[in-house]
């Protein structure tokens, strides 16, 4: 049975969600639909580029990405305090860049006179609007209801596009983030639509690895480092370990055969306590282990208390695979 938004998203407990959403039709959303011989693959750039454009409205960062066949991962960073910290101007400006708004906050940005009464109920949007911008359910919903609607007029027909409701997954840990991050920027290795993370077309791995080649800014959220105090905003272990740790998985993924991580990289995975084995599993196998929230087992039991959940799938695999360090 499908849970309510509100017990999957618990911004107490983690900022962090890896968010799916399907296509629910035969035909592709991206890719060559074998039966019919059309490429739908110039959609994938759609999905890229709204998904991209909507992270610069939003409160919301992307940490990573790959747009699939027929499926979308998107793994999220939710900034309350960066929503917190902005302007009624800012929120009612950047809300308009995505919706039209109200007669009062189009006069609002004109700079018309309003009345008390104007004004008061001009808050109330402008408060509803602030927790829409860091809303991942507004996120995905402007996010969807774009594709469907290009897609629709593309294929000169009306429906539902999607499956439904998207699929949500709350990264509890540090562990769990890097996991699902590279789980996400390997689908394409997984899926055999690509042999190496570099030529992996739209996923968040590529994207980096082009800024670095090109020495170019993105809008995906930064790796900063290990610091640990007078940090900047980001994912907090090195964009090389990184790099170099999904290279090294997607090259065992594509033998099909059990690996082994060079020592190198035993480091980064000596502080998210996992082994290369769990780190093998994690990064194949998810979305089978983790339902509504991944991470250590004591992050679990806090989440599930937070949301209201008797029980969650996934508490055995967080006692063997994302133990705390």
């Amino acid at each position: 049975m499908p849970q309510p938004r509100k017990s999957q998203i618990s911004l107490l407990d983690t900022p962090y969600y890896h968010c799916v959403s399907r296509c629910v039709r035969r035909s592709f959303l991206c890719g060559v639909d074998n039966y019919s011989g059309q490429s739908y693959e110039h959609r994938r750039g759609w999905v890229e580029e709204q998904m991209l454009f909507l992270s610069t409205v939003f409160a919301i960062d992307i940490c990573a990405y790959s747009v699939m066949s027929n499926h979308v991962h998107v793994v999220l960073y939710v900034d309350v305090k960066q929503a917190q910290s902005w302007s009624d101007m800012e929120v009612v400006t950047r809300w308009h860049r995505l919706h039209k708004g109200t007669l009062l906050t189009q006069m609002f940005v004109k700079g018309d006179t309003l009345n008390q009464s104007q004004l008061l109920t001009l808050d109330e949007t402008i408060a509803e609007y602030r927790k829409r911008l860091h809303d991942i359910s507004w996120l995905m919903r402007d996010l969807n209801e774009y594709i469907a609607r290009e897609a629709n007029k593309e294929d000169g027909c009306k429906g539902r596009f999607w499956e439904g409701r998207f699929k949500s997954q709350a990264l509890l840990d540090e562990a769990a983030v890097l996991a699902c991050m590279a789980y996400v920027d390997l689908n394409p290795i997984r899926a055999k639509m690509a042999n190496t993370p570099e030529t992996s077309q739209h996923t968040s791995i590529q994207t980096r690895l082009a800024s670095i080649k090109q020495n170019t800014t993105n809008t995906l959220l930064p790796f900063v480092g290990n610091l640990r105090q007078g940090m900047p905003k980001g994912i907090a272990f090195s964009l090389q370990d990184y790099c170099e740790l999904v290279d090294t998985t997607g090259r065992v993924i594509r033998n099909d055969k059990a690996g082994h991580i060079d020592q190198q990289h035993h480091p980064i995975l000596q502080r998210l306590g996992l082994s290369d084995e769990q780190w093998l599993i994690l990064t194949t196998e998810f979305e089978q282990h983790f339902c509504y929230a991944a991470g250590a087992e004591m992050m679990m039991n806090q989440f599930k208390r937070h949301t209201g959940h008797q029980r969650i799938r996934g508490m055995s695999k967080a006692k063997t695979l994302l133990r705390c360090v």
